[in-house]
């Protein structure tokens, strides 16, 4: 993790980059690359059928402006919260946003290039000055594998705990005692 004044080249490895902007803002990315093209990928982010076997499902209208509600499945309480599409422009960029419970709304930017002949899918979330963002970035890496699963056919997750064990020393975390 980084932590700078102004945002930092683009993470090379699974990893998310935090960086804080000029007016105290901490912006995560990721980036994470596959050989297939930007259709199939685009397919994995959004169509029904693929969506819960990585992230959750979205009952609602799927266009920009359009509203409904997600649902994170793989959380330990999963609960739906409103969600609209921002920006819809298939197979290149979409952008949700969606009300947090007792938090500011999250709003997720994620676009779809063509680097060296691979999909690469680069996933923006800026978040309130202050805030605490390795815990959402181990939370948005741990979703990002189980993509990684459904696109390019890594091994997804086992459970949250191994991966924390795994993972979470990385973002300065470690696993409960």
């Amino acid at each position: 993790m980084t932590d700078q004044q102004t945002p930092a080249a683009a993470p090379t490895d699974r990893r998310g980059s935090v960086t804080t902007l000029p007016d105290g803002r901490q912006r995560l990315e990721f980036r994470r690359s596959w050989p297939d093209g930007p259709d199939e990928v685009w397919a994995a982010l959004t169509e029904p059928d693929r969506l819960p076997r990585w992230i959750g499902t979205y009952e609602g209208e799927r266009a920009p402006g359009g509203r409904g509600s997600f649902t994170m499945t793989h959380e330990s309480e999963p609960a739906s919260e409103e969600v609209t599409i921002v920006e819809c422009d298939p197979p290149r960029r979409l952008v949700v946003e969606w009300v947090q419970a007792g938090a500011e709304d999250w709003r997720v930017e994620l676009d779809l290039t063509v680097e060296s002949g691979r999909t690469t899918l680069h996933f923006v979330q800026v978040f309130p000055a202050g805030t605490d963002v390795p815990d959402f970035a181990l939370g948005w890496h741990w979703y990002l594998d189980k993509l990684d699963a459904e696109v390019g056919g890594r091994p997804a997750p086992a459970d949250w705990d191994a991966f924390l064990a795994a993972t979470g020393p990385a973002y300065g975390r470690a696993p409960d005692a």
